[in-house]
């Protein structure tokens, strides 16, 4: 019976091929729009300087977020972003204050260059009242609607998803602002994230999609991973153009960034931004990363690394040592200042247990 009640089906199925087949023979080859050319940044001095301060401000306030979580001042995951501050660094330079920002759990370098206090920031991973989310967030779920961060999401892809609603958002009120909404090579792979792509692209929404590749999915390497390890191309089936950088030279970043913001900017829709980067550390702090060994590491760290990279660019155009190594004593001072601010403010209340957890509409 199963057999017999098959049969009448596949005349039909056949029909419908040839008349796709056909169809697709007759429709007329529309061109992908696609940002510009992207080329490296030629940046000014004062440029030069802020970059590097930047992802100065990153490393050292990471640096430092790792030695209090070994003091066990910071509780539960804590990612750090050592060794991919070229990326946030080259993208929210590129950015106005009428964007928005949202990432995942390794969110502390996207927070500090959304403009909020490194004090606040260093006061929420150690869970103090002064915190940005009030001590409640911790690592992975800082938030600040004044600064136009978003999040913070420790679900993996989440936020890509949220990503395509402050999109729309933006578009709905028309307000000129674009999202960025950053995820990594693992978050990659999530369904949610191809639906949001959909989305995006069905209703030309005003988003960069930050493919944060740094080459391990937690503990698995991109190669064992994924199918497609360009991740520029994974919007391909919904019509969304692709650009891939080196997330490890700040000014190509930065150049690559502003060809997919004035593109997006001008209306044409989504974009999947890759970059190519390296995270020094583990996972998270728990992370003894025996996946990979400290040679690759280290080979990374000498060749590649963004801070020193930028050097010889800051060299050229004129600025000395003695000016670089006073940046880094003013970005030492501004991290221990925030370090001691949050080891010497107060816990949060008992009842802030009951805060920000319903909204009463009358």
């Amino acid at each position: 019976m199963l057999f017999i009640g098959v049969v009448p089906i596949l005349p039909r199925i056949e029909e419908g091929f040839h008349l796709a087949k056909a169809a697709t023979k007759k429709a007329p080859t529309e061109q992908l729009a696609k940002p510009a050319e992207p080329k490296r940044h030629a940046a000014t001095r004062e440029e030069l300087l802020r970059l590097y301060r930047e992802m100065l401000l990153i490393r050292r306030f990471e640096e430092k977020a790792g030695q209090l979580y070994g003091l066990g001042l910071i509780g539960g995951f804590c990612h750090l972003y050592i060794g991919q501050e070229a990326v946030a660094a080259g993208i929210q330079t590129a950015l106005t204050d009428k964007d928005s920002v949202i990432t995942g759990y390794r969110d502390h370098g996207h927070m500090l260059l959304c403009g909020i206090d490194p004090k606040l920031v260093m006061a929420e991973l150690t869970g103090r009242e002064a915190g940005i989310s009030r001590g409640k967030g911790g690592s992975m779920h800082m938030f600040s609607v004044e600064h136009k961060f978003y999040g913070g999401h420790g679900i993996v892809g989440a936020q890509v998803p949220l990503g395509a609603g402050l999109a729309f958002a933006h578009k709905y009120n028309e307000d000129g602002g674009i999202c960025v909404a950053y995820f990594g090579d693992g978050a990659a792979n999530q369904g949610q994230v191809y639906e949001a792509f959909n989305m995006a692209a069905l209703w030309k929404l005003p988003i960069i999609f930050v493919v944060e590749n740094n080459r391990y999915a937690m503990g698995t390497a991109v190669d064992r991973s994924s199918a497609e390890t360009h991740f520029w191309r994974r919007g391909e089936a919904f019509r969304i153009p692709g650009m891939v950088c080196n997330g490890m030279d700040v000014l190509e970043v930065r150049g690559a960034a502003q060809a997919a913001v004035d593109f997006v900017r001008a209306g044409n829709g989504p974009v999947v931004f890759e970059a190519q980067t390296y995270r020094y550390r583990g996972h998270s702090m728990s992370d003894p990363a025996k996946y990979r060994s400290r040679e690759e590491v280290q080979q990374v760290r000498e060749k590649s690394d963004p801070i020193e990279g930028l050097k010889h660019d800051l060299e050229t155009a004129g600025i000395t040592e003695e000016e670089l190594k006073a940046i880094d004593k003013e970005i030492r001072s501004i991290v221990n200042e925030a370090a001691d601010f949050a080891e010497t403010s107060p816990e949060p209340d008992p009842s802030e247990l009951y805060t920000d957890v319903l909204v009463e509409r009358y």
